[in-house]
């Protein structure tokens, strides 16, 4: 599995951006966590396989109705994950 780590910045909190993306993640089989920041942004740890990531990388750059994403900072990070949840703003 390949493992990415992504921090979304514009106006992605308080627009439902990681429960939708919690919902996202499930439907397409992917596993890690969501989280917001403090800064305002968005953080996520994404695993899966190269069409999963690409998938949720495609929807990470949109987000859901009422979000507006003006950037979306990708590195590669290793983990394993066996679930996609919600974590705690940090």
């Amino acid at each position: 599995m390949d493992v990415r780590r992504l921090v979304i910045t514009g106006l992605v909190q308080g627009v439902g951006f990681r429960y939708a993306m919690l919902a996202h993640a499930r439907l397409l089989g992917v596993n890690g966590w969501v989280r917001n920041r403090r800064d305002g942004s968005v953080e996520a740890v994404i695993s899966g396989d190269a069409g999963q990531l690409e998938a949720m990388l495609d929807w990470s750059r949109s987000g859901p109705a009422g979000a507006a994403v003006d950037n979306v900072m990708i590195e590669t990070v290793s983990g394993d994950y066996r679930d996609f949840e919600l974590r705690p703003t940090a």
